[in-house]
């Protein structure tokens, strides 16, 4: 084990593009979009004498200490709005670089050179897995982060400009309390996605050709078959174990976050992106996640994760061809 952390480093150099510059290009577009609003505001106030939004003269002149706490919460919103919208990019990247890991080398036969190294296929799975489940998302949630801060610096300087003070905003948001929340996800998020993770990789692992087809068509025309099924009145999957939802968990539990919409126990259905209080943050607040970290449905993806990554391992022993 002791090739792991240099494994992993591997993966992150060869696959930097996806991990560093996707959250970097989506948060980086996001602080052009806040830019380009503010000039809009500037340039429409001083030639049309147009306002859009909140005149910031007026507010600067009769802004009252509830504006400050307002302007606070808003403010732990779009932390993580910041957080959350290169998560989008992210599900993207990890679904193909799952799909490809162990399909790749073999196609271009460079499975014969990793082979003839002192590198075992477990210490090889692993370093993937591991960066699917912790590299990317600790990359995305750093770029992130500093985006934040820049859009913050960016906002005290337009509002600074006009003569309002946005530190007192600044302080009555909880900067440290969201990053603290948002970073406690990603173990969850990690845990989470194992599934998809293992399915992925098991099929990356398998598949001569086309891995996309096996890993996606395999489950959708067991969905279809299910349905048709239960239209002809035949015996099918239903009740409260839903099939969509076990094959949906095996795709799409990759995407972080994803378990905002399950039940805490089971494997099942929706229960929303909000908390029932209206609160987006309630989702990510330490006692949900904890809760989420002890429910069956966490530990039975776990395991059924596990199953798959150890079927990818011994097939990554025993295939090298591929169909070209």
């Amino acid at each position: 084990m002791n090739t792991l952390p240099l494994l992993v480093k591997r993966e992150y150099w060869e696959h930097r593009g996806g991990f560093l510059w996707t959250p970097v290009w989506i948060t980086g577009v996001m602080l052009i979009f806040t830019v380009l609003g503010i000039l809009a505001a500037e340039v429409f106030n001083s030639r049309a004498h147009v306002r859009i939004g909140v005149s910031l003269d007026e507010l600067r002149n009769n802004i009252s200490a509830q504006d400050f706490a307002e302007a606070g919460r808003a403010l732990d919103m779009v932390q993580f709005t910041f957080g959350a919208v290169p998560c989008i990019g992210l599900f993207f990247v990890l679904f193909f670089y799952l799909l490809g890991t162990l399909y790749d080398d073999r196609r271009d036969r460079s499975v014969l050179f990793w082979k003839s190294l002192p590198v075992s296929d477990g210490a090889t799975v692993a370093s993937k897995a591991v960066s699917a489940m912790l590299v990317a998302p600790l990359t995305a949630f750093a770029a992130s982060t500093a985006a934040y801060i820049a859009f913050l610096v960016l906002v005290t300087l337009w509002t600074g400009a006009h003569g309002l003070n946005m530190l007192p905003a600044i302080a009555a948001s909880h900067p440290f309390r969201t990053f603290g929340r948002l970073l406690m996800t990603i173990p969850l998020d990690a845990l989470w996605a194992l599934p998809a993770i293992g399915w992925l990789m098991f099929w990356s692992a398998f598949a001569r050709s086309k891995p996309f087809l096996w890993a996606v068509l395999l489950p959708l025309g067991v969905l279809f078959i299910n349905w048709w099924l239960g239209v002809l009145g035949a015996p099918n999957i239903s009740g409260d174990v839903r099939l969509a939802t076990i094959l949906g968990r095996l795709l799409l539990s990759v995407f972080p976050g994803s378990w905002m919409v399950a039940r805490e126990n089971g494997f099942g259905g929706l229960r929303g992106w909000f908390a029932d209080d209206g609160q987006v943050l309630a989702n990510v607040d330490a006692g949900h996640v904890l809760t989420m970290l002890s429910s069956a449905n966490v530990w039975m993806g776990v395991a059924a994760g596990i199953a798959l990554l150890a079927g990818a391992v011994w097939l990554r022993g025993r295939r090298i061809e591929v169909n070209v």
